[in-house]
């Protein structure tokens, strides 16, 4: 009886969560820094777990992540988990301050990790089927990349382009099929 509140408690959260954003995605500006507040306090401690050996560094990455949240907002599916959403950036984000650094386990870092943001790690099959990470393996280089570099990172098409060394049609190409070839395979998958 437990594990069902438990599981309850958190799609409530995360219901509460993405009713924030979405209404903010509305133009709610109220609702929007309501939900990046409550969202802070479940990255902080996400972040805290990861970085205990540089606990100075939390809240720049903490204001990282949000930025970055932030400026991906239009890329949110409203049919699609949130957290796995917020989990898949704030893990390319803390990836990103690891690199130069010392290697970290971070890299090995599984997505069904995803849960640490908002509770226990038990998730439902539907939810760990949509694997941000697994799906992404699945797809061709020259479409992974392309979605990584710009609808993850942030990074323009001009330069993911020019990290990626495809053209800028390339580019677009990559994204809009890597895109399609996703959505299809998260509808099979249910």
């Amino acid at each position: 009886m437990e594990r069902t509140t438990d599981n309850d408690a958190l799609r409530s959260r995360e219901l509460h969560l993405q009713a924030l954003f979405l209404s903010g995605l509305d133009g709610d500006e109220r609702a929007y820094r309501t939900f990046l507040s409550e969202l802070s306090g479940h990255l902080r401690g996400f972040l805290r777990s990861r970085l205990q050996q540089r606990p100075g560094d939390i809240e720049d990455l903490l204001q990282e992540v949000l930025l970055a949240v932030h400026n991906a907002r239009q890329t949110y599916q409203a049919d699609q988990p949130l957290t796995a959403w917020v989990f898949a950036i704030a893990r390319y984000k803390l990836i990103d301050f690891f690199r130069g650094r010392s290697r970290h386990d971070v890299f090995n870092d599984s997505l069904d990790d995803a849960a640490e943001l908002f509770a226990e790690p038990h998730l439902e099959p539907a939810q760990a089927s949509r694997d941000l990470g697994k799906l992404l393996e699945q797809l061709p280089e020259r479409q992974r990349l392309p979605i990584v570099r710009v609808k993850l990172e942030g990074l323009s098409v001009t330069e993911a382009a020019q990290t990626t060394g495809l053209s800028e049609s390339a580019v677009k190409i990559g994204i809009h099929r890597g895109l399609k070839a996703l959505a299809s395979r998260v509808r099979g998958a249910r």
